[in-house]
């Protein structure tokens, strides 16, 4: 669980630190997409019982 909340951290601030979003509707894609990346490693560890 530690692994997945430093995975999600570092893939939040690396998509902020990355992109250059001129508008709060890039802001919300960004972590839209941040989002998604986490929810699939969920599923990969939960499939493999990490």
């Amino acid at each position: 669980m530690k692994r997945l909340i430093t995975l999600m951290l570092v893939a939040m601030f690396s998509m902020g630190t990355l992109t250059a979003c001129n508008t709060m509707a890039g802001v919300g894609e960004d972590v839209q997409k941040v989002g998604e990346k986490v929810e699939d490693k969920a599923e990969d560890c939960k499939d493999a019982h990490c």
